[in-house]
């Protein structure tokens, strides 16, 4: 899997490159991270990349030449416009992207991008209902959501119960002490009987996803639902 990112700030993606799991990940060639800065795209003597919005309005807007001259100078990808107006990524969503042999993250900044960059793109997405000051670290969030999925990277087991699966949270884990400050670590996790223990964690994730989760709880139902009407 390659990664190529479109950023006016390099020096926010590649620190992401130096730990833990994708550092490993990048040794062992299972993802290819590619950082471009598309300022060296524009052709404004100074580099400019921004303009002031075309009928007035507050901030500036990232001009549509330097991205688009970018994009055409990279080897074909899937291209991911960063934004808060994009559809929320969720779980589902990383798996699907996981399948892609190569995924451009576009890193918006200012006021946001001209509207006509919608002709360049493949998909829009936000990482949720809020703002943030750049798109950097939406594309960190893709980069680490989608490597972790990809054969190799890590055990496969490791997410197998995770949360989000099958529209549910992930079961109540625990370690030692057993007893701290009175509180105690579920004595059927201690009884060596696996087969309890897993019809434990079962009913845990779904009372801790009603509780939690009431949104997830219910498309869980409707997936039962499904699965016992033969859908």
């Amino acid at each position: 899997m390659k990664f190529t990112v479109l950023t006016l700030f390099p020096e926010f993606i590649k620190p992401l490159l130096e730990f833990s799991i994708i550092k490993r990940a990048i040794k062992n060639k299972l993802i290819e991270i590619e950082i471009i800065n598309f300022r060296d795209y524009s052709s404004n003597k100074t580099k400019r990349v921004d303009e002031y919005q075309i009928g007035g309005g507050e901030g500036m807007v990232l001009q549509l030449e330097p991205i688009v001259k970018c994009l055409k100078n990279i080897e074909q990808g899937y291209k991911i416009l960063l934004s808060p107006q994009g559809r929320v990524l969720n779980q589902h969503k990383l798996k699907v992207l996981a399948k892609k042999e190569h995924i451009i993250l576009i890193c918006g900044h200012y006021e946001g991008f001209d509207e006509r960059i919608q002709f360049y793109v493949d998909e829009e997405f936000s990482i949720g209902d809020y703002i943030l000051t750049n798109g950097e670290i939406p594309a960190l969030i893709f980069i680490d959501g989608i490597s972790r999925l990809l054969n190799g990277v890590i055990k496969q087991d490791s997410f197998k119960n995770e949360s989000f699966e099958n529209n549910l949270l992930d079961y109540p884990i625990y370690t030692k002490p057993l007893d701290f400050e009175g509180y105690k670590v579920p004595e059927i996790l201690l009884s060596g009987n696996h087969k309890k223990i897993n019809a434990f964690r079962k009913e845990q994730q779904i009372i801790k996803t009603k509780t939690k989760r009431p949104d997830l709880y219910k498309k869980y139902l409707r997936g039962r639902k499904n699965e016992q009407d033969g859908f």
